[in-house]
This record gives C-alpha cells, structure tokens and sequence, in this order.
C-alpha cells in the first residue's frame, strides 16, 4: 500500500478513535466514498494496537492502578485500584458477547453501510448533546462502581453500530451518570484498553495464516503513525475539555450523518 494511503488511514483512526466521531465508520466510509483500495483486516489490528499504545502512555498512571488493582482483586476489601481493575473488567463484558454474536451471525457485515452511519452518526450525535447538556458534573471516576461499570459496558456495546462511536457512546452514558466531562472521557478512554485488546485478537484469528512482508511492513508503519496521531489527539481533546463542551464533535456528526444520509437516499 502507498505511503500516503498509509499516513491518511493513520491520521483518521488516531484522530477520531477517541474524538466521540467514530473511527470505524470513518474508516469504512474511506473506500465506500472515494472507492480508494480497502484496508483490510490485517491493517485494521495494527492500527488499532497503534492508538492502544498511545493510551497507554498518555494514562500511564492510571493503568499502573489499574494493574495493580488486578492484583488485589481477590482481597476482601477493595481498594480505588481495585474498583477501578474490576471496573474494566466488567465494562468489557458485554461488547465481547455482543461483538461475538454479531460476527457469527454476519450481522456485523450487513451493518457496514453508509445509510447506517450516516443515522448513527446523526441520532447519537444528538444523545451525546442531549445529555452533556443534561448531565450533572458531580461524579469523578473514583466514584466508579461494579454496577456503574456493568451500564457503561451496555452503552459501549451500542457502538458495535457502525457510525455510533465507542468513546461517544461511552461519555454519552457516563455523562448521564452524573460524571463530569473529563472524567466521562478519561473512563471512556480507559475502557477502550481491553476492548480494543479483544477486538484486535478477535480480528487477529482472521489475519493470522495471511500475512506476507510487505503486508508486516504496511502494519508497522500504519501502527507508528496512529500511535502519533492518536497521542496528539489526545492531550488536545484532555486539554480542551476543561473549557469546551462535546457541542464541536456533535456539530460536525450532524453535518456529517446530514450529508451521509442525503448521499444514501440520493
């Protein structure tokens, strides 16, 4: 695959995949609307792992904890590290059982169509609004709990939806728990460690007997750059919410699923 291509599929998965805009259906819409070459399984998991790098490193501290938590799960007094190593944990549930379903099923396949971003990005464009506008701001991600985690869990399973937004969809349900922006945002990014860890195995058993060098060089090279883009795109949304609300990102999803949309039905 050309560089460029590379570099283009990078900066949108590292851009959007924590912005609340969808980075899989933007990436689906790239070769659906230019008819540019499709990326494929395999470039999908190394991109993925490239923006799990850039978690990583920007939240260090807080999967330090959460690791360390993990450790001590089976105390019987849990500690803040421990909610929190629990809380992933429980969060990640539903969307392994649902992304599991749909793929069996094939209904995951039947969902990649630009009519079904295009609603998605519009309709929970305007949940997200309804509810940062809505949602009190007295919850930090101390306050986490096992059944907070469970209905989070819920709400991320919903981004299965092409066009929904896993961390969109996440503030969206954390925002209408009463968490402030910030910490909505931090507990969504943090719930995408271990979701993207089983999306990439999940996808990793459909790429492993097809590999060749040039397809290992392209997941490199895709992996760096939407680590870079990713950990930009990061500490600016973190430093931004301390002033700005999510009206920006729900503004472009509504031009953006009225523009799909009338693409679609025309």
């Amino acid at each position: 695959m050309a560089l460029w291509h590379l570099i283009l599929l990078a900066l949108i998965q590292g851009v959007t995949e924590f912005l609340p805009i969808s980075s899989s259906g933007h990436l689906i819409l790239l070769p659906a609307l230019t008819g540019m070459e499709d990326q494929g399984t395999a470039l999908d998991v190394a991109l993925h792992f490239g923006t799990l790098g850039a978690v990583v490193l920007y939240f260090r501290a807080d999967v330090a904890r959460a690791l360390v938590g993990t450790l001590g799960l089976f105390r019987r007094k849990w500690g803040p590290d421990e909610r929190l190593a629990a809380g992933l944990a429980i969060a990640t549930v539903p969307v392994i059982i649902a992304g599991l379903i749909l793929k069996v099923t094939g209904a995951s396949d039947a969902m990649r169509s630009v009519t079904v971003i295009g609603w998605a990005t519009l309709g929970f464009g305007l949940l997200l609004f309804w509810f940062d506008r809505r949602g009190a701001h007295d919850r930090t991600v101390a306050d986490w709990t096992p059944g907070q985690a469970l209905k989070l869990g819920l709400w991320q399973a919903i981004a299965l939806i092409p066009g929904t937004s896993r961390s969109g969809i996440c503030i969206t349900g954390a925002r209408s728990m009463g968490y402030g922006r910030e910490d909505a945002a931090r507990i969504s990014i943090l719930m995408s460690i271990p979701t993207i860890l089983a999306s990439a195995a999940l996808l990793s058993l459909d790429v492993m007997n097809d590999t060749s060098g040039a397809l290992l060089r392209d997941g490199a090279i895709a992996a760096v750059l939407s680590f870079l883009a990713a950990l930009g795109a990061l500490a600016l949304m973190m430093r931004l919410l301390r002033s700005v609300s999510f009206t920006p990102y729900v503004i472009y999803r509504i031009f953006l699923g009225l523009a799909l949309l009338t693409w679609a039905y025309t």
